[in-house]
């Protein structure tokens, strides 16, 4: 096995204690949670002096906060929804980053936002719905979560490869040529889960049309009897020359969905889908033991991801949760991973501090958001196993956040058509970009001449 590298810092540091962990006792799976979220929140900037609220420190982008929050959402939830300083930081952090038209496209993001980003914050969004997390007055989470799918499908480019979203939303940056999984099966996911919600087949269809245009190009593929998720492809070849690499947070978002179709539908296409994907994902275990294979091997996972895993171990749960055929397979795997987090999350100055492989004895000196957010999630998909999670509701059933359908459909950042508003300090911001601009190309103009 290869040896992992351990920063001297780190190898200096003295240890205090380490996480501990009995899979079967709740309360030591919500002390070790509370452990590792504590980690996480060391990263938070919200609660310091001049901190963005719902901004995690450099260099974690914004997408990865929408991916915390849902963690940290869920530990809530699940442990310690009594705790109204906690409920607090997470409301404060989600409703400030959902920007001024509750969209999850605030002016601080307005010239790096994709439509994966935007995605991940609507998991998020979609999670407070389903966890009845209570509603901010001037919009919902519903009708945030609305307003993303409204926008997302608003990106619908059949120009190229007949179908499909662009990884980004705006021209000017780079990947705009290029059209992903993440991306796409964002749209699926949120479309799958508000069919769910609403009981609505229109989202259901939508869920429907994205699965077959990602099978139709190729990002999905059946191989003896397995679903093979891949990364994308350019438009440049209209999507028929794909980018193989394989992503744990991919096949977690496209299960999660499946898993959701079939409990809201009960067709078994979806859950033979489910079980075609889970049959796959072996590839992102090491034995039993959770692992981001196309990059943790030669530890080369850069900053994001380290977070991939998270999204994964939330989405396994929810597929144990409604898929039972795979349901005992995938708790052999989510409880192996857990022990092998836990023991993990043993380094640092505190001691708690997580690493990245759950198969190496002990801390393997790397460290980072990602790190603590991946722990965090395969210990709480523990509870999916014991009746203990709690289970997404319904409008009908318990569910109490507001619908608004048109949510979104007023966006300027429809295909074609990326517009943005700009406000003032943005609008100083764009002059100086304007005027950089215009100095390389009156430079380079007189280079030609020269």
């Amino acid at each position: 096995m290869l040896l992992p590298y351990i920063p001297i810092t780190l190898l200096l540091s003295t240890l205090v204690s380490a996480v501990d962990l009995d899979l079967t006792d709740n309360d030591s799976i919500c002390a070790a949670a509370k452990a590792i979220m504590d980690g996480e929140l060391n990263y938070y900037e919200g609660t310091k002096y001049g901190g963005a609220v719902g901004m995690f420190s450099s260099p974690y982008y914004w997408w990865e906060a929408g991916e915390a929050f849902g963690g940290i959402l869920n530990y809530y939830v699940n442990c310690d929804s009594s705790n109204t300083t906690l409920k607090e930081l997470i409301y404060n952090a989600m409703y400030h980053q959902s920007g001024d038209d509750h969209d999850y496209m605030p002016s601080n993001q307005t010239f790096t936002e994709g439509n994966d980003d935007q995605g991940v914050w609507g998991l998020t969004s979609m999670l407070a719905v389903e966890l009845n997390f209570t509603d901010p007055t001037e919009a919902s989470w519903l009708s945030m979560t609305q307003a993303i799918y409204n926008e997302m499908l608003s990106r619908w480019d059949t120009t190229y490869c007949a179908g499909g979203m662009r990884w980004q939303i705006f021209t000017w940056n780079s990947g705009y040529t290029y059209k992903n999984t993440i991306a796409n099966g964002c749209l699926f996911n949120i479309a799958a889960r508000l069919g769910r919600y609403l009981d609505n087949d229109t989202y259901i269809e939508t869920a429907e049309k994205v699965w077959d245009w990602m099978e139709d190009i190729g990002f999905i593929s059946e191989s003896d009897g397995e679903l093979v998720i891949y990364d994308g492809a350019d438009i440049s070849t209209n999507c028929t020359s794909l980018t193989t690499t394989k992503w744990s947070y991919t096949y977690g978002i496209m299960i999660q969905g499946c898993a959701f179709l079939y409990n809201q539908t009960g067709d078994s296409t979806w859950e033979t889908r489910a079980q075609q994907i889970w049959t796959a994902g072996a590839y992102f275990f090491n034995d039993t033991i959770m692992y981001e294979t196309a990059c943790q091997t030669n530890y080369k996972c850069n900053t994001d991801q380290r977070s991939f895993r998270s999204l994964f171990a939330r989405s396994l749960a929810s597929a144990a949760l409604f898929v039972p055929s795979i349901s005992s397979e995938i708790e052999t795997n989510v409880k192996a991973s857990a022990a092998g987090a836990a023991q993990s999350c043993s380094g640092g100055s505190d001691g708690v501090t997580c690493g990245i492989n759950w198969s190496y004895n002990g801390w393997d000196g790397w460290y980072g958001l990602g790190e603590q957010m991946s722990a965090l999630e395969i210990i709480l998909a523990l509870f999916a196993f014991d009746g203990e999670m709690a289970l997404p509701y319904t409008a009908t059933n318990g569910g109490s956040s507001t619908s608004n359908t048109e949510a979104g459909t007023d966006s300027t950042t429809t295909t074609n058509s990326n517009l943005i508003t700009i406000g003032t300090k943005d609008k100083a911001g764009a002059g100086i970009l304007t005027a950089v601009v215009l100095i390389a190309i009156v430079g380079g103009s007189i280079w030609m001449v020269l």
